[in-house]
């Protein structure tokens, strides 16, 4: 009997857990992927990935800043994932790019390819990566992966079109070191059901107690103003009375005070701290929780987010959906056994 196959996963920028709950999930006979080590700069976000990824091995997880981090010491790893930031390559807010504070964080995970050459790694980013600095940045990354001594297969994952009930768009770049003779392909999503938030949310019910669930407050102002607001509509397409419409020059972004049509998956559950962009129910009068945002990013209900519910809710908002992760992993483990699946082309469009 043939013994199982184990991959030791490091990871860069690891967030609250997302990419390694699908990692240390994926369900692939004869292949394991185990948790080796982590960084975050964010001491909430590391609490929070030691219980639920790791509690026996708290040690493993570097909470610092990874310009100063100590890559010689992270020991040897099999594979890598690293969501680097994306504040910079986002389409939100300014697109400084690599001239940004956190544009060039990737090169960090470039360098942990190149001290441990670990077999492959998954990097994850936002859509808009690909026309920052127009186009040259996503190019550049590109390059020095491949530098690095990978073939890679990037591709704009939506992640609606596989189960997760949020319309979230994501670049994911899987890189198998070149002198290995494996071709990965991208999983397709055809045997996937689209899901909606209701269903995400109602189905089955959440528990009373569970953690994280705590009801979000407004003030009378907003209940008044949600009281207009129509499932799918925000704050600039509804048709609000005066005293309760937004007083903002310029700004119509969709997402302020938008409820969530209860008949489609959430739109994109994000970090962002500004009134109006916590996500609405699309029938209480309320902003949901962070147990309900937690179920709409596929995270199980026993997964526990530490820190302040402000803490709680951006870790959220920043994390890859867990069912999302396990099936790109799921993917990787069965280029690496030999089994086949189905796919599809590469996508790179939004």
């Amino acid at each position: 009997m043939s013994s199982e196959i184990k991959y030791r996963l490091g990871e860069l920028f690891c967030g609250p857990g997302g990419l390694a709950w699908g990692a240390i999930n994926a369900n692939v006979p004869g292949m394991k992927i185990v948790h080796k080590w982590a960084n975050d700069f964010d001491a909430d976000t590391c609490k929070t990935y030691t219980r639920n990824i790791c509690p026996d091995n708290p040690d493993s997880v570097y909470c610092e800043d990874v310009h100063v981090l100590d890559i010689d010491e992270l020991g040897d790893i099999d594979a890598l994932a690293f969501g680097f930031p994306c504040n910079d390559f986002s389409v939100v807010g300014e697109q400084l790019g690599f001239k940004g504070k956190y544009g060039p964080l990737y090169t960090y995970g470039i360098s942990v390819l190149l001290q441990y050459k670990p077999q492959w790694f998954l990097a994850e980013n936002v859509g808009g990566i690909q026309s920052a600095n127009e186009g040259k940045a996503f190019k550049r990354i590109q390059k020095d992966m491949i530098n690095a001594g990978y073939r890679i297969y990037p591709n704009l994952y939506h992640f609606e079109e596989y189960g997760i009930p949020q319309a979230r768009h994501r670049m994911i770049i899987v890189g198998i070191r070149e002198d290995l003779d494996f071709e990965f392909k991208i999983p397709s999503p055809s045997q996937y059901k689209m899901k909606t938030c209701k269903e995400a949310i109602e189905v089955p019910p959440i528990p009373s107690d569970a953690p994280n669930n705590e009801l979000t407050k407004q003030s009378a102002h907003v209940v008044e103003r949600l009281k207009y607001i129509k499932p799918g509509q925000n704050a600039f397409t509804a048709d609000i009375p005066e005293e309760y419409q937004l007083k903002v020059k310029g700004a119509k972004i969709s997402q302020i005070y938008k409820r969530l049509d209860p008949n489609k998956p959430s739109y994109t559950i994000t970090g962002s701290g500004g009134g109006g962009t916590h996500v609405y129910h699309w029938k209480e009068n309320r902003a949901l929780t962070n147990r309900e945002r937690a179920r709409l990013q596929t995270f199980p209900d026993d997964y526990v987010f530490e820190g302040s519910k402000e803490s709680v809710r951006k870790q959220i908002g920043m994390a890859v959906p867990a069912q999302g992760a396990k099936i790109i992993f799921e993917a990787i483990l069965k280029t690496f056994a030999g089994i086949p699946y189905d796919y599809v082309e590469p996508n790179l469009k939004e």
